[in-house]
C-alpha cells in the first residue's frame, strides 16, 4: 500500500471504531430514559435481565469491533512509519501508537464502568 491508501485505511478504521458506538449509545439512551422514569423499579425481573443481556450483548459486541480497529491501527501505524518521504499528516498517524494503546485500555475500561452504571440503574432500587 501506499501512504494515500494507508491514509484511507486510517480512516476506515477510525468510522469503524465511531460506527460501533453508535448501538450502545441508542441502548444506553433507551436505559437511562427508562432509569430516570423509575420505569425498572415497577418492570417485572425478567425485563430487569432482557434489559441488562441487550446492553451487555451491544456493548460486548461494540468493544470487539472497537478493540479490533484498534489492533489494526496499530499494524497500520508501523507501515505508516516506513513511509518514504512522508508528509506532515503521515507523521502525525506514524507516531500516534501510544494514543492507539491508551485507546484500546479506555475503551475496555469505560464500558466496564459504564455496564457496573447501568446495572445499579437497571436493579437499584
Amino acid at each position: 500500500m501506499d501512504e494515500k491508501e494507508l491514509i484511507q485505511q486510517w480512516n476506515k478504521l477510525r468510522a469503524q471504531i465511531i460506527q460501533a458506538q453508535v448501538g450502545p449509545a441508542l441502548v444506553l439512551i433507551a436505559i437511562t430514559v427508562l432509569s430516570s422514569l423509575h420505569i425498572f423499579h415497577k418492570a417485572p425481573d425478567s425485563a430487569k435481565y432482557l434489559a441488562l443481556g441487550v446492553a451487555a450483548a451491544t456493548g460486548f459486541l461494540a468493544t470487539i469491533s472497537q478493540y479490533a480497529a484498534i489492533r489494526e491501527g496499530e499494524a497500520l501505524v508501523a507501515d505508516l512509519k516506513k513511509v518514504k518521504n512522508p508528509s506532515a499528516l503521515t507523521k502525525k498517524i506514524a507516531n500516534s501508537r501510544e494514543f492507539l494503546s491508551l485507546s484500546a485500555i479506555a475503551v475496555v475500561g469505560l464500558d466496564i464502568a459504564i455496564f457496573a452504571l447501568v446495572v445499579w440503574a437497571v436493579l437499584g432500587k
